[in-house]
């Protein structure tokens, strides 16, 4: 299955730590070609981020648990 029909522009995500996201974009890095996620925290100064695309939906230990690095809320 690909990651580009995983995560969506336009969606809310929480991260395995609580806070919240929305991707804005995949994008595409200009060097490598890697797929890459920008998104931004829905809390404070409403940050902008990226991150590579195998990263964002990893599975990652927390707290004795495996669990996605940011889960797709759903309303």
């Amino acid at each position: 299955m690909s990651f580009m029909n995983v995560v969506s522009a336009g969606r809310r995500y929480r991260h395995f730590k609580g806070k919240e996201y929305e991707v804005l974009y995949i994008a595409k890095h200009s060097e490598t070609l890697e797929d890459m996620v920008v998104y931004k925290q829905l809390y404070g100064d409403r940050a902008v981020w990226v991150r590579p695309l195998h990263m964002f939906t990893e599975q990652v230990q927390y707290e004795g648990k495996t669990v996605p690095r940011f889960a797709l809320m759903t309303d």
